[in-house]
Order: structure tokens, then C-alpha cells, then sequence
């Protein structure tokens, strides 16, 4: 407290700026999703998978395309955990490796296939107009193709390979983020945030890529995490009927497809690579669900 000129000015300390990275919409979003116990296991669940995808020459035991015939088709022991497939390889060491592969398939797919829906989508919901209607008309096309038909087509039209297989598993997913981009930025270009760009005239170039698309980024998120479960599952399917990677490569759809005849006397060739599949669509389905919690307002807790 002090006094001037007969007057008492009172002088308060600056108040303690107590807040945290926890009172940040990040900070928030992430509290939220490790109060998700379920989710948080599908993230270990990923992270195991990727560190095994990475130090897969540390961590397998064989060599994963050595062929010894005379082991061919042994069931699981304490030589070989998981057996051996018809050729006298090693189970294991062929699931370690083609965590590689199956991984990078399902990211990689559901990565372009988001990228291009978010150039299509943001066109289309910004824009509006001839070319709006021109987008969806197409999005109707390729939607009106069942999902496993349409990626035999272009399996089919394409060739077998990584390349090809990123491009027919992500080609019917481009369709959903376009829909789902258009219905968030028409119910954010006439905001006032929006208008108030215009107003100091901000280029449309700027707010779309500035003030739009980042906040529309939480179902996008959401769609990415869930379309990668998809799009292995999907893929272990085109290995199956003969499309998409196969044998030698180490490739779990693949070694499914090559196991198939030795269902009878070895479905062990079958089971694990089929366990490793349904985990890995289960732990990103779990985190996906996980994601879409902590993202939603509406949700949180």
C-alpha cells in the first residue's frame, strides 16, 4: 500500500499464473485418454507391435525365409514356439517380420487414403458450387462399389505388390473423409472467426489451411486410427484370395493364404498369424474408440 497526493493507491502482486500443460486442449485430450484403461492397453498393445516390427532381425529366432523341408509342418515346441509352415520355416520369426509389412499397409493405406480425401473434402465444403456436387457424385460412384470388389478390381488392374495394395485399400476409404471434412467445414465457414477473416481480408487459401481444416482435425484423427484395423484386416483378405503381398514375402494375410491347404493336420500355420491379425485390428479399434472420447466434448468426463 502506498500513499500520493493525500491518496491511497493500493498495489496487488501479480496473481501466480498457475496453470499447466494440463489446462491446454492437448494437455486435456491426453488426461482424458490415459483415464481410458481400455485404450491405453491398445496403445501398449501398437507400441509392442511397432518395437517388434522395428527390431524384428534382434527379436527373431530363424531366419524367416530359410526353408528346411525336413522340419516341414511341426507343431509348436520349445524349438520352434509357433511351429514351422510347410516349407520347414519358422512361424515365429515369419510373424515378427511381417509385422513389416501388415503395419506399414494398414498406416500407410489409411494415411493417403485421409490425405486425399482432406484435398477433395476441403474443395468440396469450401467451394461448394459445380465442383462440390462433381466431388460427391464421384464419392456416390466409387460408394455404390462394394469395398472388397472395388480393391479386387484394382488389385487385379494394378498387380500384386506393397505399391499397389497401399493404393486398392485406400481407395474406398477416400470417399468417408471427403463426406466427413464437407460436414465440418460447412458448419464452420459461416462462423464468426470466419467472417472476421474475411473482414481484414485473409485469403481463402489461408483461412482454409489456418483456421478450418485445424478444426476439423478431431474426426479426421478419429477416422485415421480406426481406418488402420481396417485396412489390415482388409489386406490379410486380399493375400487370401490371391491378391496383394504374397509368398515368399512375410506377410501375415499372405501366410494365412499359404497355410490354408494345412488346415487339416497343421492349422497351427493358420492360428497364429489369424491371433496376430485380430489383435492388431482389435488394439487399433480400442484406440480409435479411445481417441474419439478425448477428442469429443461431448464425451469427456
Amino acid at each position: 500500500m502506498a500513499k500520493t497526493d493525500g491518496s491511497t493507491v493500493v498495489l496487488r502482486e501479480p496473481l501466480p499464473d498457475n496453470r499447466t500443460w494440463r489446462d491446454g486442449t492437448l494437455g486435456t485430450v491426453i488426461c482424458q485418454f490415459t483415464r481410458n484403461k481400455t485404450a491405453l492397453v491398445g496403445l501398449i498393445i501398437i507400441l509392442a507391435l511397432v518395437l517388434m516390427a522395428i527390431f524384428a532381425p534382434l527379436l527373431a529366432p530363424y531366419d524367416y525365409a530359410v526353408i528346411d523341408p525336413i522340419n516341414a509342418n511341426q507343431s509348436p515346441s520349445a524349438e520352434h514356439w509357433f511351429g514351422t509352415d510347410a516349407y520347414g520355416r519358422d512361424i515365429l520369426s515369419r510373424i515378427i517380420y511381417g509385422a513389416r509389412y501388415s503395419l506399414s499397409l494398414g498406416v500407410l493405406a489409411s494415411l493417403f487414403g485421409t490425405c486425399v480425401g482432406v484435398i477433395f473434402g476441403a474443395i468440396a465444403g469450401y467451394c461448394g458450387g459445380q465442383v462440390e456436387n462433381l466431388i460427391l457424385r464421384i464419392c456416390d460412384i466409387i460408394q455404390s462399389i462394394p469395398n472388397t470388389l472395388l480393391c479386387i478390381v484394382v488389385s487385379v488392374t494394378l498387380g500384386n505388390g506393397f505399391l499397389p495394395t497401399i493404393i486398392a485399400l485406400s481407395l474406398y476409404s477416400i470417399p468417408e473423409v471427403v463426406r466427413i471434412l464437407r460436414a465440418n467445414l460447412l458448419s464452420l465457414r459461416e462462423q464468426e472467426f470466419v467472417e472476421a477473416c474475411r473482414a481484414i481480408n485473409c485469403s481463402n487459401l489461408r483461412i482454409l489451411v489456418s483456421h478450418l481444416l485445424p478444426n476439423s482435425l478431431s474426426p479426421l484423427i478419429v477416422s485415421f486410427s480406426l481406418g488402420i484395423g481396417m485396412k489390415i484386416m482388409s489386406s490379410a483378405g486380399l493375400s487370401f484370395l490371391g491378391l496383394g503381398i504374397q509368398e515368399p514375402i512375410a506377410e501375415w494375410g499372405a501366410m494365412i493364404a499359404g497355410g490354408r491347404a494345412q488346415l487339416r493336420y497343421a492349422p497351427h500355420v493358420l492360428i497364429f498369424p489369424g491371433i496376430f491379425v485380430a489383435l492388431t485390428v482389435m488394439a487399433f479399434n480400442i484406440v480409435g474408440d479411445g481417441m474419439r472420447d478425448a477428442l469429443d466434448p461431448k464425451l469427456r468426463r
